[in-house]
């Protein structure tokens, strides 16, 4: 088995091309995936209310490793993804979410914003964060930071890091999990919970489960493609 390359930064290194030759999928198999997985991320929901069972840790980590295969500014593949499966750990983030959420709800979000959640549900009680058995906190790169201290400009950060959230989600769904993109404003206690360097902010909480037993979700539909798409 041939030991895969580590990556370090390549800024300012020359060009070098190499061969990229994939084996062209046949049309009828292509039309089959498609529809297939047109099907099946068509069930994909966001879930607020996990079981507490514990979930294959590989099955989550494949999920990550799939996330960071995400086209980014410059490859310079501004994430991190942290994985927090610790129940204390999980509680500080829930109880510094919630102090952040209150506020939120209390005032800070507007009315505007909150008629726009009234139909999700959601207040300022955030139970995913310790019923879920995992936690993914994906924190953005602002710049790379060498170990001297040097600093590097990374760019398309929120776009690089979105794409990425993106297909953890599609990840994990296809794996058979449950998912919810949870995004506490302001942020800045993931960082100091977590101990993370001064180069990364906190980007989105995913917890990661199974949906619980009596698990509810709110009753939406999805635009059609028809009213998303516009051919030329």
């Amino acid at each position: 088995m041939s030991i895969p390359t580590q990556w370090t930064p390549t800024h300012g290194a020359p060009y070098r091309p190499v061969p990229y030759r994939p084996e062209r999928m046949p049309v009828e198999e292509s039309l089959a995936r498609a529809a297939e997985l047109r099907q099946r991320m068509g069930r994909r929901r966001t879930v607020r209310q996990f079981s507490s069972d514990p979930v294959p840790e590989q099955v989550v980590r494949d999920a990550i490793a799939c996330a960071a295969t995400a086209p980014s500014g410059a490859h310079q593949q501004p994430w991190t993804f942290v994985l927090v499966k610790d129940a204390e750990v999980r509680r500080r983030i829930r109880e510094a979410a919630e102090e952040e959420e209150q506020r939120s709800y209390a005032g800070r979000l507007g009315e505007e914003w909150l008629a726009a959640l009234r139909p999700l549900g959601t207040d300022e009680v955030k139970p995913h964060l310790t019923d879920a058995p995992a936690l993914i906190v994906v924190f953005q790169q602002r710049y790379w930071l060498g170990e001297d201290g040097e600093r590097r400009k990374h760019y398309y950060v929120d776009e690089s890091v979105g794409i990425a959230v993106g297909m953890l989600l599609t990840a994990l769904h296809l794996a058979g999990l449950a998912a919810l993109v949870h995004t506490p404003s302001p942020m800045r206690f993931l960082g100091e919970v977590l101990g993370r360097p001064v180069n990364e902010k906190a980007f989105a909480v995913v917890p990661v489960g199974y949906p619980a037993p009596d698990c509810t979700v709110p009753d939406l539909v999805r635009k059609s493609l028809d009213q998303v798409l516009v051919e030329f």
